[in-house]
């Protein structure tokens, strides 16, 4: 049942960002669709507070949307639930969130512990996002071999970027210093670390 209202708040959130950028954020044709949306998804919780999704689309129309009862506090709040409660996209979404808006070591490791958990449930953009922040070394140890793989991880999500940014590295040759390589079955593998899986080229 829950899983009904939140289709139901889901394709009336969807309807919003069809036309969000033909008019104003406010506009007061959004209103009914916002509210759809937000009536929808709280019910979802009332049927089970346990749902993650839930919360996770609640939260995304407290802080990004002008929806009738915006309250950004509620928000944050349901946005860390989720997270905490093992939602991938709240996950990347507050790990994101984390190193846009706040400065400090601190914040940079409890942002990457948010981002690491969502690529284990292979988030597309956390993968793409947590590649970029061993790429370039940011609040972690540069590690070339593990951007790859989660730029090929996120790649095979279907993620654009994360295919530019994989297909780069490889053209550049700046990876190759960091893999190893063997043969199996006429097929050459890669692996990229000892402990991550292994990525397979074919010829």
């Amino acid at each position: 049942m829950a899983m009904e209202y939140i289709a139901k708040g889901w394709n009336a959130l969807k309807e919003v960002d069809r036309v969000i950028n033909y008019c104003e954020p406010r506009d007061k044709r959004l209103i009914p669709h916002l509210k759809t949306a937000k009536d929808n998804f709280e019910m979802a919780l009332e049927v089970d507070n346990s749902n993650t999704h839930a919360r996770y689309w609640l939260s995304r129309l407290h802080l990004k949307y002008h929806v009738p009862g915006q309250c950004k506090a509620i928000g944050a709040a349901l946005l860390v639930e989720a997270a905490d409660m093992g939602d991938a996209d709240a996950q990347y979404e507050l790990g994101r969130n984390l190193r846009i808006e706040n400065e400090g070591v601190h914040t940079d490791q409890t942002a990457f512990c948010y981002l690491e958990k969502a690529a284990e449930q292979l988030q597309p953009d956390a993968l793409y996002l947590l590649g970029a922040v061993y790429l370039t070394g940011d609040c972690v140890k540069k590690d070339i071999a593990s951007a790859l793989w989660c730029f090929h991880r996120a790649s095979e999500k279907g993620h654009a970027g994360a295919a530019i940014a994989c297909g780069s590295l490889l053209i550049r040759g700046m990876i190759f210093d960091y893999l190893y390589k063997f043969k199996l079955k006429n097929k050459i593998y890669v692996c990229l670390n000892f402990h991550i899986k292994p990525v397979m080229i074919t010829n």
